[in-house]
């Protein structure tokens, strides 16, 4: 298809240019619903950054699966898809939380001094479990919770994808609430 052909082609024929490998299908869709898409992602995440990232994930999803499904509604698959990826991040950034909040509840439990040394302690084993991670991961980490750099900035900075750096924070997460639990079960063993 030409240019001036895909600015009037409906939404199926720019689909099928996709599947085609056609980049100027795919901006031509992009430009069409990103303000959609990301709208749909806010309303429900009421960030503007995680609504980007939404919103960016689900335009990669687009192109990386053009050929995997049929779409005869595009933009109810498209919001469909910016709401799931929002309650996916939510139960994400969920189960990190409920991890902080145990964390929290235990620290609470115990009287002061126990609680600065074991405050101290868990520090000092949470410093070395960052520095056990690999080393990118350890790198997104650090980016991420010691400088608060979003994931677009560290993409920009190590110039690597800005899901990559969704994926290495992700796995860093899983890691270290893991080894957390760990950590959280001797301390409950070492107070009695």
């Amino acid at each position: 298809m030409q240019k001036t052909n895909l600015n009037t082609a409906d939404d199926i024929e720019l689909l099928a240019g996709v599947s085609k490998g056609s980049r100027l299908a795919f901006d031509i869709l992009y430009e069409k619903y990103w303000k959609t898409v990301f709208n749909a992602a806010y309303k429900r995440a009421n960030d503007r950054e995680i609504a980007e990232d939404i919103a960016q994930d689900v335009f990669v999803q687009l192109w990386t699966r053009n050929t995997d499904i049929v779409i005869t509604n595009l933009s109810a698959y498209l919001s469909i898809a910016a709401r799931n990826g929002v309650f996916k991040r939510m139960g994400k950034e969920d189960r990190y939380t409920e991890l902080t909040d145990e964390l929290q509840d235990i620290q609470n439990s115990l009287d002061s001094t126990d609680a600065n040394i074991l405050h101290k302690e868990f520090l000092n084993a949470f410093a070395e479990l960052i520095e056990s991670l690999p080393s990118q991961q350890q790198a997104i980490f650090k980016f991420r919770f010691n400088e608060g750099l979003s994931s677009q900035q560290i993409a920009e900075k190590l110039q690597i994808s800005p899901k990559t750096v969704r994926n290495h924070i992700g796995r860093a997460l899983i890691t270290l609430k893991k080894e957390l639990i760990l950590l959280q079960i001797l301390a409950i063993l070492c107070r009695k």
